[in-house]
């Protein structure tokens, strides 16, 4: 049985492993080369109460079966958070680990078979950082044949190129590891987890259908308190009260409108008095209907009248009280900011400048799933196996805007084939669940389809270029 050195509780510690790790450029290759090797990551199982559900667990034993079956020699790599622990507050360190396996059984003896076919290597995440604080966790997951590599990132050679993979926290400020194998030291994500994503677990039973849960699901997290008020209003609040205020809400937009139509009417300019008697003459023609769309429009003028009078100085203290959380990163801005994937790919570039056969750099950890071609080699977001929520807003007047949930199962293949490094890219079908209410779906529109991901991206051995990039229609 052959030792290294990893960060642990103590600065280091010594983590076993049944086979010689390689060694490229002072990284570690744990385990043996294998021809092909699959790429998954987030798949975040486990946590307190309603969050021990994994709507996914029979299409990913499926998977780990598909692998079990193929004929090759593979590896399957987990990029990390491949559990909740961070959100677990009941029990602490491997305890953690046996109530995983008892609430997913299935799951786990599938690792088992599937790992008796092919190799699986799992690195931390920063949801499951604690993996490299704990040694015991490497014997508890042999168990089920799941190499715990616990080191931040891996190398494999594919085509005499080499493919770079982590999991992507150390590149967020607000998950970097500080000390990296030190289950006491952690960032700010974790007191965010530990106090919101964790309570939302132990609380979502309570609501009226089960919906706060789902906040592990949503990104970015300044989404919140606009995903918090479209829950309440469309899920939580008082049917009577809801369908109260719904025409006010959904009129308050033509009602600000006419406001604007009396006004330039008593100013007698561009024939506005014309419309006013038009628009009063219809509704005096809709009887019952037309009185309560005038009341309606009577209680808006009054509010927005209201919202004008305070409007100057409500404006200076929000832009204050704005500028407050956005220091905080609580809100975003409406100015300009970096597109939010810019530390990854500043990261892989680094990577590419100082290993030069570096032909894809893999990450996970945002949850959104991509391929990004760089000169001649690939960056790669494995994505996420959570259910995903989509902020629509509705067609008209003031209303919460609606969050259409989706599936994206995915993985990556990453195999040699003439020489060059193929990317293959795949996807498993599950259907979004039926979760909105008719309400919801009657007010907005279903958001468009992802950018498309090719299938299949060739990198050429020799020459070190993307030559092919194609998707199937």
């Amino acid at each position: 049985m052959l030792v290294r050195r990893v960060g642990g509780r103590s600065g280091a510690r010594t983590a076993t492993f049944a086979e010689a790790p390689l060694e490229w450029d002072g990284v570690f290759l744990a385990g043996s080369m294998a021809d092909v090797y699959y790429f998954v990551s987030d798949l975040h199982v486990g946590g307190d109460e309603q969050l021990q559900k994994c709507e996914f667990e029979t299409e990913f034993v499926e998977f780990l079966q598909t692998l079990e079956s193929a004929d090759e020699d593979a590896e399957l790599i987990i990029l990390g958070d491949a559990f909740g622990l961070w959100e677990f507050t009941e029990t602490n360190g491997i305890a953690k680990f046996d109530e995983l396996v008892n609430h997913h059984p299935k799951l786990f003896e599938q690792l088992r078979e599937t790992g008796e076919s092919i190799d699986i290597t799992l690195i931390p995440g920063n949801h499951d950082a604690e993996l490299a604080g704990y040694t015991e966790y490497i014997e508890r997951l042999r168990e089920f044949n799941v190499i715990l590599d616990p080191t931040l990132s891996l190398v494999r050679t594919v085509a005499e190129r080499k493919i770079w993979i982590e999991h992507g926290m150390q590149q967020d400020a607000h998950n970097r590891m500080p000390d990296f194998g030190n289950p006491r030291a952690n960032p700010l994500g974790y007191f965010v987890n530990r106090h919101i994503t964790s309570k939302a677990g132990q609380l979502s039973g309570r609501g009226r259908y089960n919906w706060l849960k789902d906040i592990q699901s949503l990104t970015p997290l300044e989404e919140i308190p606009d995903w918090i008020a479209s829950n309440y209003f469309y899920r939580e609040m008082s049917p009577f009260l809801r369908y109260a205020a719904l025409p006010f809400l959904l009129l308050f937009n033509v009602s600000f409108i006419y406001l604007v139509v009396l006004l330039i009417g008593d100013s007698g300019l561009f024939g506005a008095n014309a419309a006013t008697r038009v628009t009063a003459e219809i509704l005096r023609d809709l009887g019952f209907v037309g009185s309560l769309i005038e009341f309606v429009f009577f209680v808006n003028l009054v509010v927005v009248s209201l919202l004008f009078v305070i409007s100057i100085p409500l404006y200076f203290f929000i832009r204050d009280a704005r500028k407050t959380l956005e220091r905080f990163d609580l809100v975003r801005s409406d100015e300009p900011t970096e597109n939010p994937d810019a530390p990854y790919v500043k990261a892989a570039k680094n990577v590419f400048e100082e290993y030069p056969d570096v032909a894809a750099f893999i990450y996970g950890h945002t949850h959104r799933v991509s391929l990004t071609p760089v000169g001649e080699r690939v960056i790669i977001n494995t994505g996420t196996w959570l259910k995903r929520l989509h902020r629509t807003p509705t067609w008209v007047g003031l209303l919460p805007p609606v969050y259409y949930p989706s599936f994206q199962l995915n993985y990556f293949r990453i195999g040699e084939e003439d020489g060059n490094v193929v990317v293959e890219y795949h996807t498993i079908e599950k259907d979004a669940p039926n979760e909105l209410t008719l309400l919801q779906r009657l007010l907005s529109r279903k958001p468009k389809s992802d950018p498309k991901i090719p299938d299949r991206t060739v990198i050429e051995g020799s020459e070190k270029t993307v030559v092919e990039s194609t998707s199937e229609e």
